[in-house]
């Protein structure tokens, strides 16, 4: 096992119902909302973006056929204003139909970046292909997938979608088909399939993989703050949303389709004298000290770099589940819970799985998953892979944490001698792993997603570093390019700056390769300006990839 894993809700199921053509037009018409600050706030952006989709809806594509969800509102220092829309087609959600809007301080409107900019419309709502067999369908291709492993409590849902992600729009079934191994971990996959034919059309995992104070296992002795109730001590952040951790029991979750039957406990860890864990995995609490702490510095750094007020942005905290299951080789994060769980490993291939950056990684796809929702598949899925390596890398450095010190590697600290390498994966040359893509070439996005995120690995370290050979925090890289050519690093802030920008505002659910480069390119030009030194290095370290 080389990944550890996130499992991500569906993100068209929770769109909710859309606004009318006519609902846009009456907003549109409505008066300013009194007292309104020179800093438009989250609904005025939105007041503001419905006029533009009224007056730009030839433009957008928008039709009297199609409804309009609001995903995320950014809303920049200087009152710019950016709205992304996911969108549905009779009623119907459309994968790749959404956008976002840009506005101009005055709310006035500037320009859009879409995930298709094909027409979207279908002949016919009406599926040839009915549900049971495109549940059949994708039960098979589950079990193809899991060969040789004797699955249990197999479920499959289909949703009608319009399938705008592939070539030109076609009616599909969206299928979400889970279930769980002999070890009773889950298993799950989405399958895509066309609805007039049958044929599979795209295939993913929705199990996404990637692999007081308190004694931790890999931290060593940190900082906590926690919740006294009566003479004992809960380990619950009051000042982080009350994000909190608490014990699976080494229990396993029954859910089907995001409906869970049970769930592993998360038993809220208490102390009596608010000194928490002993730094050894015997100690239960151990591993949750490691596991609070990943999130709180998780928080921070979103909170303090970025101004994101916790993974959704909504000043609400998660929870942490450790000792999930028995020998458990991976950690997640899932949407449907809000929740981050980690496995304790099985001691031979990997330890508990609580480190400091396996946390930043795992979180950031819930980031990921409230703003571009970078499709986990071909190239986006790469790109989505490669946000949560760049960010979980970004929380280690920002952490400072003389016992976990910042570096290149990846889940360096949980991996074991059975796993035959030092860490999961390498930025500075992501093919050390012996899988990873170094260089971009037009078959990266048939590569796993881990693999293919390397292009993006190593364009992130180029930007931040630069290439060439170097020793940072003890670590020694060489960082090559794929061209021939010298990069200069602009450093690691000013990395985290582009690439949250590029994601909260310019990628959408459809960006590969290329549009990363425009969309990293429009973040430079946007935080430092066109043809200024940042920019400039971007453009350059997507070229020494191969991207450009």
């Amino acid at each position: 096992m080389s990944r550890i894993r996130h499992i991500r809700g569906s993100r068209l199921a929770a769109a909710g119902t859309a606004a009318t053509t006519a609902v846009l037009l009456a907003a549109a018409l409505a008066p300013a909302p009194a007292g309104a600050v020179d800093r438009p706030d989250r609904a005025t952006a939105i007041a503001n973006a419905t006029t533009a989709l009224v007056h730009q809806a030839a433009r957008l594509g928008l039709t009297s056929a199609q409804s309009t969800t609001v995903r995320d509102v950014v809303v920049d220092a200087d009152g710019s204003q950016h709205v992304r829309y996911d969108r549905t087609y009779r009623q119907l959600p459309v994968l790749g139909g959404d956008f976002v809007v840009h506005l101009a301080p005055g709310g006035s409107y500037r320009s859009a970046d879409r995930a298709t900019g094909r027409a979207i419309t279908v002949p016919t709502t009406t599926p040839t292909v009915k549900a049971p067999e495109a549940a059949d369908l994708a039960t098979a291709a589950l079990r193809a997938v899991n060969a040789g492993e004797l699955l249990k409590r197999v479920t499959a849902k289909p949703q009608l979608v319009v399938d705008a992600l592939h070539g030109a729009p076609k009616l599909a079934w969206r299928t979400d088909v889970v279930g769980q191994d002999s070890l009773g971990n889950p298993v799950a996959r989405t399958v895509l399939t066309d609805a007039r034919t049958g044929k599979q059309i795209d295939a993913w995992d929705s199990i996404e993989t990637a692999t007081g104070d308190g004694k931790s296992l890999y931290s060593g002795t940190v900082a906590l703050e926690t919740t006294q109730s009566g003479s004992t001590y809960q380990l619950k952040d009051p000042t982080r949303g009350n994000t909190y951790t608490g014990d699976a029991a080494n229990k396993t979750d029954l859910c089907f389709l995001g409906i869970c039957l049970s769930r592993a406990p998360a038993t809220l860890f208490t102390d009596s004298d608010n000194h928490w864990g002993t730094g050894a995995a015997t100690d239960r609490s151990s591993a949750a000290v490691d596991a609070q702490y990943g999130t709180d510095e998780t928080w921070d750094y979103y909170k303090n770099v970025h101004g994101r007020n916790g993974i959704a942005g909504d000043g609400k905290g998660s929870y942490n589940r450790v000792h999930y299951g028995t020998n458990y080789n991976n950690a997640f994060w899932d949407d449907t819970c809000f929740c981050m769980t980690y496995g304790d490993g099985d001691g031979s291939t990997f330890g508990p799985l609580v480190a400091l950056d396996v946390a930043g990684h795992e979180m950031s796809h819930g980031v990921t998953s409230k703003t571009a929702a970078l499709t986990y598949s071909g190239e986006s899925g790469g790109l989505n892979e490669a946000t949560s390596d760049i960010f979980g890398t970004l929380v280690e450095w920002y952490a400072n944490n003389s016992s976990d010190l910042g570096d290149y590697l990846i889940g360096e600290k949980v991996v074991r001698s059975g796993f035959g390498q030092p860490a999961l994966r390498f930025m500075d040359k992501p093919s050390k792993d012996g899988n990873s893509a170094d260089c971009w070439s037009s078959s990266v996005g048939n590569l796993d997603v881990h693999y293919s995120s390397g292009v993006a690995n190593h364009f992130a370290y180029l930007l931040a570093e630069g290439s060439g050979a170097k020793t940072l925090n003890g670590v020694s890289y060489n960082s090559p390019t794929c061209n021939g050519s010298t990069v200069t690093g602009i450093g690691r802030d000013k990395l985290g700056k582009i690439w949250y920008r590029a994601l909260t505002v310019h990628m959408t659910s459809s960006t590969d390769y290329a549009g990363a480069r425009t969309a990293t390119l429009s973040a430079a030009k946007d935080l430092y300006g066109a043809g200024s030194t940042e920019y400039n290095a971007v453009a350059a370290a997507w070229t020494a990839v191969g991207v450009g």
